[in-house]
């Protein structure tokens, strides 16, 4: 397995730490938020297991539904483009984040079919000054087949509404927005962006699959 898949392996997982309700969880702080939304999200998980074996497509609904209120998605997306914006056309960057969302809806929808009542572990919760916008925050899976994963989440505070939401993950000191921006820089300076966007629309069609099954 390449380390970018290890690392989609890990932010899902842990992505379930930012799934839940949008208007039952305080995001305002962001380990209550994080906290909260996991034991959510993994009670869904264990829930409907029914339903996702029999149509595993159906793990897009719940990651759209559950954890993208929760992922800073856009932020993401123009961080990944870094210097590509200068110059860059409005509507081809528009079109870029929204397909970027389907990709990490499909994405992370994919490897939540390797869920298996992980467990989270959070670090104590720190004081956050008011005036920092950026948090990292420890996080340990702790997988009864695997050795435990120590990572670190990325949130940003919006200043307006205080809410916090995740845009980045490091893993064994990797961040994946880097990993990612490494990948396809060069793409997007030799083909442009509607490229990029189109690699990303298609990787978003793509069904989820149970490991095993066609």
């Amino acid at each position: 397995m390449s380390l970018f898949k290890k690392l989609i392996t890990i932010i899902v997982f842990v992505g379930a730490a930012f799934t839940a309700q949008a208007n039952e969880i305080d995001s305002r702080n962001p380990y209550q938020m994080m906290h909260a939304v996991a034991d959510k999200t993994f009670d869904r998980l264990k829930s409907e297991q029914t339903k996702i074996k029999s149509d595993p497509n159906y793990l897009k609904t719940v990651v759209d539904e559950e954890m993208m209120p929760y992922v800073n998605y856009q932020y993401a997306a123009l961080k990944l483009l870094g210097p590509n914006l200068r110059g860059a056309d409005k509507k081809e960057v528009s079109a870029f984040i929204d397909e970027f969302r389907g990709y990490l809806i499909t994405s992370y929808a994919q490897v939540l079919t390797q869920y298996s009542d992980q467990k989270i572990q959070f670090s104590p919760e720190k004081s956050i000054p008011d005036d920092r916008r950026v948090v990292s925050i420890p996080v340990e899976i702790v997988d009864k087949s695997r050795p435990n994963v120590k990572l670190d989440f990325t949130l940003l505070k919006n200043s307006k509404t205080g809410e916090w939401k995740a845009y980045d993950m490091v893993a064994e000191g990797i961040s994946l927005l880097s990993s990612k921006q490494s990948e396809w820089n060069t793409k997007i300076r030799q083909d442009g962006i509607p490229s990029v966007t189109k690699e990303l629309k298609e990787l978003a069609r793509k069904d989820i699959v149970f490991e095993g099954k066609k």
